[in-house]
């Protein structure tokens, strides 16, 4: 299924992004495949194949095809209101204000969190291969140098995540030639596996390998929704908004499945180079210096999904303090057009880890990676609930959407039936059930503040305080 373009006869959107429309429509599509593949494909992909061996290729596909159809979702309602506060705005406009607050506040503690866990794990790779400035000297370095970059312009922010992504994606491109090579036997002097890997023992783990390895697969999915994020600062984002995300859901796939099936064909599921797997199979196919520049690459993956989150942190900052649900304070832009107080909370906790970090060495990092849950799962799904509600309250209304979800609402139901599978997957595994239900009791606590604040609020307002 695709999405198509329809004419727009409606008044345009309102916008309220913090900039002008500056971002080119190459940079929105290199910033989706920035935020998406990091960490998550270069050092997570061979967790994945531990815990399901060649079946983790299932987790994929499951995986995969949920996020098309978020994205999708997303999609149409990004060109019909490009807004910075995207999910949120729109889980706002479906399901209420507490609701669409609670989202915002949710992916915002996510990115925070995540920003700090990225700059001490690029520092930590970054210092395994040159070990002369310690890690949080490192991690430090990279938090002042990226909250520079964000504070000067989304397009000079736009233009970094783009070459950052270009060297990724052509590493990938790269990996996956010389991956088929070894399978195929083309490579000279070195024994081809075939496929013997994937046929001797394809789910070595059963299900519950299946079930293990789909909440690597999820978590290194995350991020891909930032596209809609950055819609409100891209030149006409009605048109590249679509472009942007059919592009990146495929080459996502080719990428990440292309990869996966290279290292289960190369590297056993009990075996040790899956601790880097990439590594593992340019080892395999004997390219001297595999392990050095693979490690320097994934430091630049995670730098690259950094700037990412950082840029989307701080845009849903400054939306929820627009819509009255955060402190107006941070819709103070510079004279870049960014909201500085809004980057400046959202990297705090950053530079407040690297401290920690010196403090207790080695130690910040594995608490930082159990603080960050499975919450894109409920992002996901209040995308999915919010296209179903908004859709047919437009059709009903007779509005006309420039952009259409194809398999209306049969894929959105599916999408949401996909996310029931894999939430009761999870809560079947002790390791995932904990991390379910303190996600859950997240979402609660947030939604208790933000109806408390609410309440309070339109108190202040009746008594003209």
């Amino acid at each position: 299924m695709t999405m198509k373009s329809a004419p727009t006869t409606a008044p345009g959107p309102h916008r309220s992004g913090p900039a002008a429309h500056s971002m080119k429509p190459r940079q929105l599509t290199m910033m989706g495949l920035g935020s998406a593949i990091g960490a998550g494909l270069f050092l997570g992909s061979g967790a994945g194949v531990q815990a399901a061996g060649p079946a983790v290729l299932v987790s994929y596909l499951v995986a995969g095809t949920l996020i098309i159809l978020v994205m999708w979702a997303l999609g149409e309602m990004a060109a019909a209101n490009p807004n910075s506060g995207a999910f949120s705005v729109y889980a706002g406009r479906a399901l209420g204000r507490t609701a669409g607050a609670t989202i915002g506040w949710l992916w915002w503690l996510q990115l925070v969190v995540v920003i700090a866990a990225e700059a001490l794990g690029a520092a930590g790779l970054l210092f395994s291969v040159w070990p002369v400035v310690p890690v949080w000297a490192l991690a430090l370095l990279f938090m002042v140098v990226f909250t520079a970059i964000n504070l000067t312009g989304v397009r000079n922010f736009g233009e970094f995540e783009f070459w950052f992504a270009i060297l990724k994606v052509a590493v990938i491109v790269l990996f996956l030639a010389i991956g088929a090579a070894l399978l195929l036997g083309l490579l000279p002097a070195v024994a081809s596996p075939g496929l013997a890997n994937l046929s001797a023992d394809f789910a070595p783990q059963g299900l519950g390998g299946v079930a293990a390895a789909l909440f690597v697969v999820i978590f290194a999915f995350g991020g891909t929704e930032i596209v809609s994020v950055a819609a409100a600062e891209t030149e006409d984002p009605e048109r590249s908004v679509g472009k942007a995300i059919r592009t990146v859901v495929w080459r996502i796939l080719v990428f990440y499945i292309g990869s996966v099936f290279v290292i289960a064909a190369v590297l056993p599921a009990t075996s040790k180079s899956l601790a880097s797997p990439f590594a593992g199979v340019l080892d395999a196919a004997r390219i001297p210096g595999a392990s050095a520049a693979i490690t320097l690459v994934a430091v630049v993956a995670l730098l690259s999904a950094l700037n990412a989150n950082l840029y989307g942190a701080s845009r849903m900052a400054y939306s929820l303090a627009q819509r009255g649900e955060a402190p107006r304070a941070l819709t103070r832009l510079n004279g870049a057009g960014v909201p500085l107080l809004a980057v400046g909370v959202s990297v705090a906790f950053g530079f407040i880890a690297t401290v920690l970090e010196l403090l207790f060495p080695e130690r910040i990092l594995p608490a930082l990676f159990q603080l960050v849950g499975s919450t894109c799962l409920v992002v996901w799904g209040s995308a999915l609930v919010s296209q179903l509600i908004l859709r047919r309250r437009a059709d009903r209304d007779g509005t006309q959407l420039p952009l259409r979800m194809k398999g209306f609402p049969g894929l959105t139901y599916l999408g949401l039936a996909l996310l029931g599978l894999i939430f009761a997957v999870g809560f079947s595994a002790e390791g995932s059930r904990v991390q379910l239900v303190s996600t859950f009791g997240l979402v609660a606590g947030i939604a208790l503040a933000c109806a408390a604040g609410a309440r309070v609020a339109a108190g202040r307002r009746a008594s003209g305080g």
